[in-house]
């Protein structure tokens, strides 16, 4: 699995390039309580093309929290593929909520070029 981000392109324009990059090949899923619940915490480092990703029903406030994390991360907060919010964590203090309906969690500098608007999808590996 990886994940795919594709820019929200201005329509002004002259050509049009849809452009994708992969943020991550290196996909977890957080998929039961339990590994939700830990996160990245008690890690020491991922790996640079890493992503944690959390998947919830609809859409509703979610909060991110950096207690036991040691190194910064940047969050992606995402609903219906569309990124509404993207924020760089410190470690052990940062705390963060947004609406979401799917959370990313990468390594410092990896959402860099991500803004609101963009889409943020999960692709099967070929």
């Amino acid at each position: 699995m990886r994940l795919v981000h594709e820019p929200v392109t201005d329509a002004d324009d002259d050509v049009f390039e849809q452009r994708t990059e992969s943020l991550a090949t290196n996909v977890d899923l957080a998929d039961s309580l339990v590994s939700q619940t830990r996160g990245l915490m008690f890690r020491r480092s991922i790996p640079d093309d890493y992503a944690l990703v959390f998947r919830f029903g609809p859409a509703k406030v979610r909060d991110l929290h950096m207690l036991f994390v040691f190194f910064p991360i940047d969050a992606v907060w995402v609903v219906d593929d569309i990124v509404r919010r993207v924020e760089r964590l410190r470690p052990w203090r940062s705390f963060a909520r947004a609406r979401a309906d799917l959370i990313v969690e990468l390594p410092a500098g990896a959402a860099a070029e991500v803004e609101p608007g963009d889409r943020l999808t999960l692709e099967d590996d070929p």
